[in-house]
């Protein structure tokens, strides 16, 4: 199976289209309570849907890898996106920095490289 899409709980429809557009992802489906944006490498999308008050505790994480870590989030912050954790590298050998949409979803830009699928500590059939 092939992962299809994540979707997120939005507070705002028109601010998470905004925010993700900016960021660089492609509109492809924009409705008054869902929105679905394709993945600016591969085919892969993910989408937010309109709610009225978010759980106490959503414990979403969206994680887009990028080749370039630091100078993407370098960009992003001259576009004015702030990141509550600058790229720093991580003890499961990925380099992650973070920040959160409009309606606090937490997102993780990321460069793990031939560590995602192969870490050293990987299962051995």
């Amino acid at each position: 199976m092939e992962l299809n899409q994540v979707t997120l709980p939005a507070l705002s429809i028109a601010d998470s289209v905004r925010f993700y557009r900016a960021m660089g992802f492609e509109l492809i489906v924009n409705e008054l309570h869902y929105a679905r944006f394709k993945s600016t490498v591969g085919n892969a999308t993910f989408s937010v849907h309109a709610v009225d008050v978010l759980g106490k505790s959503q414990g979403f994480v969206l994680y887009f890898e990028c080749e370039s870590l630091d100078e993407h989030v370098t960009e992003l912050q001259s576009k004015g996106f702030v990141f509550s954790q600058e790229p720093q590298d991580e003890t499961w050998l990925w380099r992650e920095a973070r920040l959160t949409d409009p309606s606090g979803n937490e997102i993780c830009l990321y460069y793990a490289g031939e560590n995602r699928l192969n870490p050293p500590w990987r299962v051995k059939e």
